[in-house]
């Protein structure tokens, strides 16, 4: 299965906020899912082209042994992700979690739910996966 956890992050955000967000959106899917989704799971991150270098982002790829997916920003606007006034327009004005999450995934790739937020507020996160694998 291709499972990409897309993630939004304001800029004071640490890894502990990332990963917050990440145990959250994983034990959402499982529990709506019906079956547990891990950690181990994972293929990838993926975020906006331009907070990809952030250091609580690297500090989580790091310590999760998972890839950073850098997704330009016309990519996420293209995507079919929830509208939010709390997001910039360079982002398309929406989630970029779950649109980092879908572009990452592929063009048939499916939401496994709503976004997580970390308790902080500082992180989102988002599960995408290809549609033609299963859970």
């Amino acid at each position: 299965m291709k499972l990409v956890a897309g993630l939004g992050l304001r800029a004071g955000c640490d890894a502990a906020s990332l990963r917050s967000a990440l145990l959250a959106a994983l034990d959402a899917a499982s529990t709506a899912h019906g079956q547990q989704i891990t950690l181990a799971q994972v293929s990838a991150l993926a975020t906006a082209a331009d907070k990809s270098h952030h250091p609580a982002l690297l500090q989580l790829a790091a310590e999760l042994g998972i890839s950073i997916h850098p997704v330009p920003l016309p990519a996420l606007a293209e995507q079919p992700a929830t509208p939010s006034t709390h997001v910039p327009e360079r982002y398309g004005a929406h989630s970029v979690a779950e649109a980092a999450a879908l572009a990452a995934a592929g063009p048939s790739a499916t939401l496994l739910g709503n976004r997580s937020i970390s308790p902080d507020r500082m992180a989102t996160c988002a599960l995408a996966f290809t549609e033609n694998t299963s859970l």
